[in-house]
């Protein structure tokens, strides 16, 4: 009775051998599997392996540690930089330190005023300069706005002997619209030296400098 138990003990070892063998899957011949496809464990939860496993084999679920882990997502680029935007410098010039009265032809305080701007030019990227020239009351409108447009272009005429190219200097007059001195002076257009005095703030060049730093 003992052989008739040996020989059932070994067919049945032999069977278990044969079902597991044929449940192998071929495209990872160091593990054994199960007739289901289950990788087949002992009773210590361990996978089974075959004498041809290499790390290469290697399962998520038997050796965690060998498996390559997916690389963390990348962090999203940054954003440029936004760009800077061009600082605009104003300068207002002093109409009696550019101008004498009724005149277009700049004095030497007026010189050394623009000489001043060009100077400042040196630390910018130059894009453009707005001169815009102005008068006082005195006269008739089509005479004041002539006489502003003069006085803009005398203003562009210096800043280019100084190296400012011409295509940079844009001119403008505005005659008498834009007066500064408002009723200060009175509401009398009669031409007197105590009025003159008093409209000359009304008498100037305004400097726009827009460039970057």
């Amino acid at each position: 009775m003992n052989k008739q138990l040996s020989k059932i003990t070994l067919l049945a070892t032999l069977g278990l051998s044969a079902s597991v063998a044929l449940a192998q899957v071929p495209n990872n011949d160091g593990h054994l599997f199960d007739t289901r496809g289950v990788v087949a464990k002992s009773g210590f939860g361990l996978c089974w392996k075959t004498t041809r496993w290499t790390p290469a084999m290697a399962l998520a679920e038997c050796d965690p540690d060998l498996v390559k882990k997916p690389e963390p997502p990348k962090p999203p680029m940054a954003a440029p930089a936004p760009t800077p935007k061009p600082a605009a410098q104003k300068v207002t010039l002093a109409a009696d330190a550019l101008f004498d009265f009724d005149k277009a032809v700049l004095r030497s305080e007026g010189k050394a005023k623009l000489d001043d701007v060009t100077s400042k030019l040196k630390g910018m990227k130059l894009e453009v300069i707005i001169a815009v020239g102005h008068t006082d009351r005195i006269g008739s409108d089509k005479y004041n706005q002539k006489l502003s447009e003069k006085r803009a272009e005398a203003v562009k005429a210096h800043l280019v002997g100084k190296g400012v190219e011409a295509n940079r200097v844009y001119t403008e007059g505005k005659g008498e619209k834009q007066s500064v001195t408002g009723d200060k002076c009175g509401k009398s257009d009669k031409k007197s030296k105590q009025l003159i005095e008093c409209l000359q703030p009304d008498r100037r060049v305004e400097i726009e400098v827009i460039g970057t730093k």
